[in-house]
């Protein structure tokens, strides 16, 4: 399986937004910039978020981009299904084709292929639903190299936007 690269920059991103105060945005561009992320199509990844109600953007000086929701509330799933939300698995019904193909009736059941191609992806979907990015930003506090922790803060300290 292959998501699509605005995924992984939505999900860091978005970890990013979580940790500001009411009030506080940062710029589209600043959020590239952090992570070296071409802004064009960095772009597209936040208005497919904005579309989704996961992030919020506000306009004029002191605009830029928040979470329209708690942290706590906005699992990984919704930021996969907001950004690439196709599904992992399309089945084509090819044992339909071919020399051997018969009518549609023939088939009254799903493909075993695709049944349990369906049921990895609940299994995956499931496991995505139950993480948030507050989940993610607890993580990220034992996973981060305190010197990367230290430069980000410092960082966007200077970046974050007040309203």
């Amino acid at each position: 399986m292959r998501l699509a690269a605005g995924v992984e920059w939505a999900l860091h991103c978005c970890a990013v937004l979580g940790g500001l105060d009411e009030g506080e945005s940062i710029a589209a561009a600043d959020l590239a910039t952090l992570y070296d992320l071409p802004p064009s199509y960095f772009a597209k990844s936040l208005q497919a978020l904005s579309a989704a109600g996961i992030v919020e953007s506000s306009r004029g000086k002191a605009g830029g981009y928040s979470l329209a929701q708690p942290a706590d509330a906005v699992t990984m799933l919704d930021i996969v299904d907001a950004v690439d939300g196709e599904p992992t698995f399309r089945c084509t019904e090819i044992r339909k084709r071919g020399p051997t193909g018969q009518p549609d009736d023939a088939y009254p059941r799903p493909c075993g292929i695709a049944q349990r191609m369906a049921d990895a992806d609940a299994a995956w979907r499931a496991s995505l639903a139950a993480v948030t990015i507050g989940d993610l930003m607890r993580g990220a506090r034992t996973a981060l190299d305190p010197r990367q922790a230290t430069a980000s803060r410092e960082w966007l300290a200077v970046k974050v936007r007040h309203r």
